[in-house]
């Protein structure tokens, strides 16, 4: 199984590559996202540490079944060889209706087949209004239109 564009990435592929997760990741489906890492994957996630499909499922399951309306705008960083750094957002709300943007920085690394083979993750939970939010495209791929971190001075 081979996830293009390979490494070694260039600008071209490394953003490509960013938007694909970003589409992957709010499709908000572990079947969908899964695939996309290696068997073996070693995540850190805040302070969850995830290895392998099994893991990788059921924590963005568990991800999922928590941040509600979640939508989510990743940003290419830095790239060389194997490996890609990406700054991103996201807007979710809890089951009580209190809605947060979840800023973060990822560190990736990938297999030759182009499946992540690493995932370092920091990120933190700011609450915000109803009002302040910034994401309202339909939930799904944020359309090609709408406006990424920078332009949204995120």
């Amino acid at each position: 199984m081979t996830r293009p564009p390979l490494p070694p990435f260039t600008a071209e592929t490394a953003a490509e590559k960013v938007r694909l997760a970003e589409n992957g990741w709010n499709s908000r489906s572990a079947d969908v996202v899964t695939p996309a890492y290696s068997e073996n994957s070693r995540w850190r996630n805040r302070a969850e540490f995830v290895t392998g499909h099994d893991d990788i499922h059921a924590f963005l399951t568990r991800k999922w079944d928590k941040e509600l309306e979640y939508r989510l705008i990743k940003e290419l960083w830095a790239w060389s060889g194997n490996r890609i750094a990406v700054r991103y957002a996201y807007e979710w709300h809890d089951d009580s209706g209190n809605w947060f943007r979840s800023y973060g920085n990822e560190n990736w690394e990938f297999d030759e087949d182009g499946r992540m083979s690493a995932r370092h993750t920091s990120l933190n939970d700011l609450p915000i209004t109803k009002g302040e939010r910034l994401f309202h495209w339909p939930l799904g791929p944020r359309p090609e239109v709408h406006p990424g971190l920078t332009d949204l001075g995120l």
